[in-house]
């Protein structure tokens, strides 16, 4: 058995794309797609969504979402969310032309959430005191 064999043909058009070392995470995401549950075109394609943009994991704290091994960043969501389509495309013998076409249904990410800025505090003026520093006794307890 020769090494091209070794792995389905789809991982091997993914290694193929993403040959390159410094895309060795597209190369897994390309891969996803391929070993994809989905049983159609648009099943792969809403798992690759599911994959690649996760929702935040707390409630109302948008950077929350990277707790969940998304990417990261948004644009690295896009990538994975490209490269994952890609395996897709060679899992359906869909054409390259048509899967460089496809865009993820979920819009980007929001950015977190701003604090409101907390209101100034009034300043209050030192109270007057009656005692003086002789009426203070010098020796402590």
């Amino acid at each position: 058995m020769i090494p091209q064999q070794w792995a389905p043909p789809c991982n091997n058009q993914c290694t193929h794309k993403y040959s390159a070392l410094m895309q060795i995470p597209w190369r897994v995401f390309c891969k996803k797609g391929c070993d994809a549950d989905g049983e159609t075109w648009d099943e792969c394609l809403s798992e690759c969504e599911e994959i690649c943009y996760k929702n935040p994991v707390l409630k109302d704290q948008q950077w929350s979402a990277y707790i969940d091994r998304s990417p990261g960043a948004v644009s690295c969501s896009e990538e994975c969310f490209h490269a994952c389509v890609a395996g897709c495309g060679y899992k359906f013998d869909v054409p390259s032309q048509k899967v460089d076409q496809i865009h993820p249904s979920r819009p980007p990410a929001l950015p977190p959430k701003e604090k409101p800025a907390k209101p100034a505090v009034k300043s209050i003026p030192p109270l007057e005191s009656s005692q003086t520093i002789d009426d203070i006794p010098g020796t402590s307890a």
